[in-house]
């Protein structure tokens, strides 16, 4: 490996706490994989200045993107998932608070009226046929309950009639992975649907089925307008560009400053697969077949190989827009040592790795690892 290898503790944050880790923003919608803002911003400090452009051709969740707006430094990030571009597109949009609270009101107060109406008298969580919403989806009907399910279904009914539509599907579609028939236990990546009581390793007791969504949809109504009004008052007027692409073809305006990303581990996500729920909830469109490196691949040797040319040919594409010598930061879990390969067959140089200790990760249960963050340059 060309460049030299620095074990950073610094750079594993253990002390930093949950709700540090997960503020403002960053927690508005559950995202598997994502890493800690304290990471970028560490980086976007030290490398980058306020007015400067950067890109993320993996943004996921948006992480990168959120903090570079915090330091002043535009972003422009892109994704395969049309569902990741709505949550990063829903937490980086400039709002009417005033505006968003009320028909955020509204919606909960009409879906509560809708359950009070067909639930409160009938114990069994049946009504009359003419008053069911009705749903194609064998998902849906699999992994709620009947109530849960007929309030997710109104809710969505009534999203149109709003102004903030992307806002109030993100809303649902939290209150909906909550809802699931999985236990407490597995609601990350649940494995099959649960219908009795059964016991909890979370809670250390028996638990019961969720039966309704109206108790996250309350919850999450009340969350999503603190995590809004937190990041209204530390974002700056910095830009946020989202493009919903295939980024070995992405076509940019901009001249890019640097690039901090994080891309898939080989075998370790399927990015589509994990918001199963929302886009069954809303008819999203899937692009699962142009993910890089799903999990349901494997991590064999030629998936790996694959893998390489995929990440490589990223680089290659998005290594156009860069001033010269600007920085390109990629964070990843290289458990078997991809990245020279990924590097070389790109036309790039390693500088230095740093290494850091990952020892938790939100919404994602594992034992701690190391992951790499190597600082590549352009070698042409």
């Amino acid at each position: 490996m060309s460049g030299h290898e620095i074990i950073n503790p610094g750079l594993g944050f253990a002390d930093v706490p949950e709700s540090e880790r997960t503020k403002h923003v960053h927690k508005l919608h559950p995202y598997l994989g994502k890493f800690i803002p304290q990471l970028v911003e560490h980086f976007l400090k030290n490398y980058f200045k306020a007015g400067d452009w950067i890109l993320d051709p993996f943004m996921g969740s948006g992480t990168t993107l959120i903090q570079a707006n915090e330091l002043g430094i535009h972003a422009v990030g892109c994704d395969i998932s049309d569902f990741n571009c709505k949550i990063v597109r829903t937490k980086s949009e400039v709002y009417d608070l005033g505006a968003v609270e009320k028909e955020i009101q509204s919606s909960l107060n009409r879906v509560k009226a809708f359950s009070e109406e067909r639930f409160s008298s009938n114990r069994t969580g049946l009504v009359e046929e003419s008053k069911e919403f009705h749903t194609e989806s064998d998902y849906l009907k699999t992994w709620f309950a009947g109530r849960a399910l007929q309030e997710m279904l109104f809710y969505r009914s009534i999203i149109p009639e709003y102004e903030h539509e992307d806002l109030l599907m993100i809303v649902l579609s939290r209150a909906a992975r909550s809802s699931r028939l999985a236990a407490h236990f597995d609601i990350a990546a649940p494995r099959a649907p649960v219908s009795e009581p059964y016991y909890c390793y979370k809670h250390n007791r028996i638990c019961k089925p969720i039966q309704q969504c109206l108790k996250f949809l309350r919850k999450y109504s009340k969350d999503t307008m603190q995590r809004l009004r937190e990041f209204r008052d530390l974002r700056t007027d910095a830009e946020i560009h989202v493009f919903h692409a295939d980024t070995r073809t992405l076509e940019l305006e901009h001249t890019l400053d640097g690039i901090f990303s994080s891309p898939p581990y080989v075998g370790a996500i399927d990015y589509h697969q994990q918001h199963i729920y929302a886009y069954e909830l809303f008819g999203i469109e899937r692009r699962d077949d142009q993910e890089i490196g799903p999990k349901i691949g494997g991590k064999s040797k030629r998936v790996r190989d694959e893998y390489v040319n995929d990440i490589a040919e990223v680089l290659t594409n998005t290594k156009r827009f860069l001033k010269p010598n600007a920085p390109i930061f990629i964070v990843a879990h290289d458990s078997f040592g991809l990245y020279p390969s990924i590097a070389e067959l790109a036309g790039c140089k390693i500088l230095n790795v740093q290494q850091r200790a990952v020892t938790s990760r939100t919404e994602r249960e594992t034992r701690p690892y190391n992951e790499s963050v190597f600082q590549l340059v352009d070698a042409s």
